[in-house]
C-alpha cells in the first residue's frame, strides 16, 4: 500500500474534495446496480477492474490502526447513514477508488476472519464524512 497516495487525516479536505467532485456523477452505470450506500460485499455486478484506486486512508507508518468504530449517534457498521470517519475502522484500512466508467467514489477494504476473506465496498457520501479525532482507543 506504500505506493498509493495517502489521504492524510490532517488533510481531511482531500477526501471531502474527492467526494464532492464525484457527487455530481449521476449517469446510470453498472456500479450502481447494487445499492452501496452502506458497507457491503463487493457485488458480482461490479467487476474489480472497473474500479481505479486513487488513494488510501491506511496510514503508511501505522503498523496496526485501531479497530474502534465511530458511531456517536448510535449507528452501526452496516448503517447507510453511518459516519465516514477516516481515523476509525474500517475506513482507516480502506482504499479510495473511482469507477472508471462514471467517476463515482467508493471506499474498499478487505475484511478477513478465521476462515474467510471478503472485499467490502461503500459509496462515499460527502455529507457523511466527519473529521473525528481518535479518542481513548
Amino acid at each position: 500500500m506504500n505506493d498509493l497516495l495517502y489521504l492524510d487525516h490532517t488533510a481531511f479536505a482531500d477526501l471531502a474534495a474527492l467526494a464532492e467532485s464525484s457527487a455530481s456523477h449521476c449517469a446510470d452505470c453498472q456500479c450502481t446496480r447494487t445499492p452501496l450506500d452502506g458497507w457491503a460485499s463487493l457485488p458480482n455486478s461490479l467487476p474489480d477492474a472497473q474500479l481505479e484506486v486513487v488513494g488510501t486512508l491506511f496510514a503508511p507508518n501505522e503498523p496496526e490502526p485501531t479497530f474502534s468504530e465511530y458511531h456517536p449517534d448510535g449507528t452501526s457498521y452496516w448503517a447507510t447513514n453511518a459516519p465516514i470517519a477516516p481515523r476509525y475502522f474500517p475506513y482507516n484500512r480502506a482504499n479510495v477508488c473511482r469507477c472508471r466508467d462514471c467517476g463515482r467514489l467508493y471506499l474498499r477494504y478487505q475484511e478477513g476472519g478465521g476462515y474467510f476473506v471478503d472485499q467490502r465496498i461503500r459509496h462515499v457520501n460527502a455529507a457523511l464524512i466527519v473529521d473525528a479525532p481518535l479518542e481513548n482507543v
